[in-house]
Order: C-alpha cells, then sequence, then structure tokens
C-alpha cells in the first residue's frame, strides 16, 4: 500500500464512519474503482482508532461526566441515581450485542460479506428503514428520557452494522430515531455508542494484522489512521449541526444512488463482487487508471 492509499483511504474512513453512509461500504468501493487491492477488514478496523480518538476528544467533557456519574454511582450503591450514570449503563449494555456477534461471525464478516452486492443491498435496504423511520418517528425524546429498554434496542441495531454497508452509525441513528429521539440526540448517543465496540475491533484486529505475514507498512497504518482522525473530528462537528436543522434524507437518498450505482457497475462487469476474497482479487477494468501509472507516464 502506497503513502497516497493510505492517506485517501483514512480520508474515507474519517468522512463516513460517522455519517450513515457506511465506512465500510466506501472502504471496499474505493479501492475498487481505483484498481487497488482490497485493504481488507483487519485493516479498516485499525484505521477506526483514528476516528475513535477523534470523538474522544471531541466528547471529551461529556466522558469524564459519565465515568464520572458512573463510578460515583457504583460507590453509592445507586447506579442509576442521575442521567449520566444511567446513560453510562446504556453505553455499556449497548456494546453488548455487537461484541458477541461479532466473535460469533467474525470469519463471514471479513469474507463472504464483504461482497459489493452485499454491499449495495445493505445500502439500499437501510436507507429504506430509515426513510420509514423518519417519516413515523416523533423526534421528541431527548437522551435524558432513556431507558433500559432503549438501550438495548439501539444496542442490538447497532449489531446490524456487521454487515457491510449497513453502517453503524446509520443503524445507531435509526435505532434511536424510531424510539422517538431527537435528530441531535440520536447522532450524539451514537457517537458515545461507537466508542467501546469500535476501539474494541481495532484493538482486537490490530493484534492479528501484526501477526500477519503481508501487511501494509507501519507508515501506511499510522497516516491512515491520523488522517482518519482529522476528517472524523470534522464530520463529527459538521453532522451534529446539520442535524439540528435538517432531517436524515440527504443521506437516505446518497445511500440509494449509490446502491443503485454499484449494482448497475457489477452487472456490468466493471466493478467484480469479490465475495469470499481479501486483498487478493481486483477488477480487471478498473473504472480509473491507477495513480501510480499515472504518475509515470
Amino acid at each position: 500500500m502506497s503513502l497516497f492509499q493510505a492517506i485517501v483511504l483514512g480520508l474515507v474512513q474519517g468522512l463516513t464512519e460517522f455519517l450513515p453512509i457506511s465506512s465500510t461500504a466506501h472502504l471496499r468501493i474505493v479501492p475498487e474503482l481505483f484498481g487497488w487491492a482490497d485493504p481488507g477488514a483487519a485493516y479498516s478496523a485499525v484505521i477506526q482508532l483514528g476516528t475513535v480518538a477523534a470523538v474522544l476528544i471531541y466528547f471529551r467533557k461529556d466522558l469524564v461526566t459519565l465515568g464520572r456519574a458512573f463510578f460515583q454511582g457504583l460507590v453509592r450503591r445507586q447506579p442509576m441515581a442521575t442521567t449520566d450514570s444511567r446513560l453510562a449503563w446504556f453505553v455499556l449494555v449497548g456494546t453488548l450485542p455487537i461484541g458477541v456477534c461479532g466473535l460469533l461471525f467474525k470469519k463471514s464478516i471479513e469474507t463472504s460479506l464483504r461482497s459489493l452486492y452485499v454491499i449495495s443491498a445493505s445500502l439500499i435496504l437501510l436507507a429504506l428503514i430509515l426513510f420509514v423511520v423518519e417519516r413515523l418517528a416523533s423526534h421528541q425524546r431527548t437522551l435524558e428520557q432513556m431507558t433500559w429498554r432503549d438501550g438495548i434496542i439501539v444496542g442490538l441495531w447497532q449489531a446490524l452494522a456487521l454487515i457491510p454497508g449497513s453502517s453503524r452509525s446509520g443503524t445507531t441513528i435509526t435505532g434511536a430515531l424510531s424510539l422517538g429521539l431527537r435528530r441531535e440526540d440520536a447522532a450524539r448517543y451514537s457517537f458515545l455508542l461507537s466508542i467501546p465496540a469500535t476501539s474494541l475491533a481495532g484493538l482486537f484486529e490490530l493484534k492479528h494484522l501484526l501477526e500477519a505475514t503481508e501487511r501494509p507498512s507501519t507508515l501506511a497504518l499510522v497516516v491512515g489512521t491520523l488522517v482518519a482522525f482529522g476528517s472524523g473530528w470534522a464530520a463529527i462537528a459538521w453532522l451534529l449541526s446539520y442535524l439540528r436543522r435538517r432531517s436524515t434524507l440527504v443521506f437516505i437518498v446518497y445511500r440509494v444512488a449509490l446502491g443503485c450505482l454499484l449494482l448497475v457497475l457489477l452487472q456490468r462487469g466493471v466493478l467484480h463482487p469479490q465475495s469470499g476474497l481479501e486483498n487478493t482479487d481486483t477488477p480487471k477494468k478498473p473504472l480509473m487508471v491507477p495513480v501510480e501509472k499515472q504518475l509515470t507516464e
């Protein structure tokens, strides 16, 4: 992997991780369009640590408050006494489903489910579900009104994000909206809920990546992670501001358009699904000439 590829993939990861359009889908699609080898699920998970750092620093005050309330509740034997302590518990409980499912279906997630057919179907299906939820949801409840039931339900929605193309932020925001939360509150909870899951996934895959015989260089990993951090920070700030005033319709339209475009390109043979293959199969007819070739011509 070249330094240029690492920068591009880091930028894609950061910009798409927190928007409900699926970072995993874009990290599969972009290399395919440029004729690059699939970076693989492990590389994608590792550079996610950059976006994890972005959300940790962006919400550092919230996290300190939640952590303090959590431990104070345990000491006082009143773990659910305050809104902050309850929210901390909801984040922990909401992380369990994706953790369990991630371990059970790890092999499929890293191979067959990375097929572009699966990704295109996920993009379109979740967009339609989000559209229905947007139309029917009340958009009235706040984080202070969340219950145990809400935390578990959103956690189950997050587990669906293990299917590439569905989008972790997309599934959790959809789940939170279906429970009546305001758009900004749904996004904020989605960001907080992302921290344990993406942190554990990144650290787990980092171990396997370091043990692999073939892997991107350390420089590529570091650069990709740093770029993901900067672009992820920008995406968080923009999305929170955007959802204060507007709905998720623009993301719905984008997902459907991208999913349909992928299906057309797959049917025409321009792109290949790469079902069950990782880092080996590349398209025979890339839409763009590889950058390295352009530089040498």
